[in-house]
């Protein structure tokens, strides 16, 4: 048994790397929503209602959290507390729907004075802790049924509940817990069987069903015709391809047939025209595309380097609605232009890369799954709100991370990241 070194100290124990990402991105934050809020709240200079200065507010009590759960807060105490804690956001998540307040179109948020609360954020770090603490029990196996439907619950009850809140964005990074999986031993077919649901929801909308019918048949071809060659061990058809097939088929075709029931009794007014809009079914640049519309126009008018810092005429104007908000990138591409959007998505391409670096050097289970949920959430919020505000995801009410102008998405981003800072600190402090 290797003697453990002795104690590296804070200068070598933490991961520098992922602390400076984190205030840069913060930064970049406030430079973004202090130039964005010019134009929809008047004046120049400070003012001590303005967006920034409470995301200013906001980045000092995140930043004291950090602190705290750093160097203060024992790391098993995430481990210890991570059931109860789940169990207490769940509660929240089902009391926001009675006593919350609907926001566009989210009954998501509780209203608290001035201050808007979304558990929603926090189910996300709960979750992703569960998962941790369960799949590092001794005995786990992800092939086992028990512990599927055990994951399936872990994941399942916050989404549902999310689900009936109308929060479709905060939902949409549950898919991200898929990658968890894989990478824990669950077979890459369920990650294929996924996005063959994906594609076949977009095309049951987009065109005929007859359409979508070919797309099944293609698949089904395409995955007998697999299995036959490479053998029984691609997926759950390891003794009857046949009848796998067929009960794939009947599903497939059930789930076809059952896209226009839950596009139109499921998805709310505004989120079916906004997918409308973004699959090109309908066109309306003054409704439901108008925020894409202008988002795309301020983000191309900025060129390869942007008109500069304070310059930009759709952000000095206010023609983006919630540019501080959900639109915030299009602040990046109009006043940096494409550079400063490249730069931007580097930064976060290098955050995520990190983490992962650290989780797979980890030595701890617990530290590794933790780390890669964080990294999963951070990269779905990251696609799905560049790809919105470019036209290339439905309009749905998601953060960028510590970009956007928001208290409790920018504290539970932080928390999440720093639970796994000392997470880490603790892998590396003897070793």
């Amino acid at each position: 048994m290797t003697p453990l070194r002795s104690d590296r100290g804070v200068a070598r124990s933490l991961d520098w790397a992922l602390i400076v990402s984190w205030l840069a991105l913060v930064l970049t934050g406030v430079l973004c929503i202090y130039s964005a809020s010019q134009g929809a709240e008047g004046g120049e200079g400070f003012n001590p209602g303005a967006r920034y200065v409470k995301q200013l507010m906001w980045i000092g009590i995140s930043m004291g959290a950090a602190l705290l759960i750093t160097f203060v807060i024992k790391p098993h105490v995430w481990e210890v507390l991570c059931t109860p804690a789940y169990i207490m956001v769940a509660v929240l998540l089902v009391a926001v729907i009675v006593f919350g307040s609907e926001i566009n179109g989210s009954k998501s948020w509780f209203r608290l004075g001035p201050v808007a609360f979304q558990p929603s954020e926090l189910s996300k770090i709960t979750t992703s802790l569960v998962l941790a603490h369960y799949m590092r029990t001794p005995g786990f196996k992800i092939t086992r049924f028990k512990d599927i439907l055990m994951l399936a619950a872990i994941v399942g009850i916050p989404a549902v509940i999310i689900l009936a809140q109308g929060e479709t964005g905060t939902l949409l990074v549950y898919m991200s817990y898929a990658f968890v999986l894989y990478r824990e031993g669950m077979s890459g077919w369920w990650l294929a069987l996924i996005g063959a649901a994906i594609v076949l929801f977009i095309a049951a909308i987009r065109w005929p069903l007859w359409v979508a019918g070919i797309l099944l048949t293609v698949m089904l071809v395409a995955y007998f015709l697999f299995c036959r060659i490479h053998g029984s061990r691609s997926f759950v058809a390891r003794r009857n391809l046949w009848i796998v097939t067929a009960l794939l088929a009947v599903a497939g075709a059930v789930y076809i047939y059952s896209t226009n029931f839950v596009f139109n009794n499921v998805l709310r007014p505004h989120q079916r025209s906004r997918i409308e809009v973004l699959l090109g079914i309908t066109e309306d640049k003054m409704g439901a595309g108008y925020n894409v519309n202008q988002s795309m126009i301020a983000i191309g008018s900025g060129g390869l380097s942007g008109k500069g810092f304070l310059q930009g005429t759709q952000t000095s104007y206010g023609f983006v609605p919630e540019q501080c908000t959900d639109f915030i990138f299009c602040t990046v591409g109009e006043e940096f232009g494409f550079l400063g959007c490249a730069a931007l998505i580097l930064l976060f391409a290098f955050l995520i890369w990190r983490i992962l670096h650290d989780a797979e050097a980890s030595r701890e289970p617990f530290t590794r799954i933790y780390g890669y949920c964080l990294a999963g959430c951070f990269f779905m919020h990251l696609m799905i709100n560049v790809g919105m505000t470019i036209g290339l995801m439905p309009v749905i009410g998601i953060p960028l991370p510590f970009i956007s102008y928001g208290g409790s998405s920018m504290l539970s981003f932080t928390v999440m990241l720093f639970i796994f800072v000392a997470l880490v600190r603790r892998d590396r402090k003897y070793f």
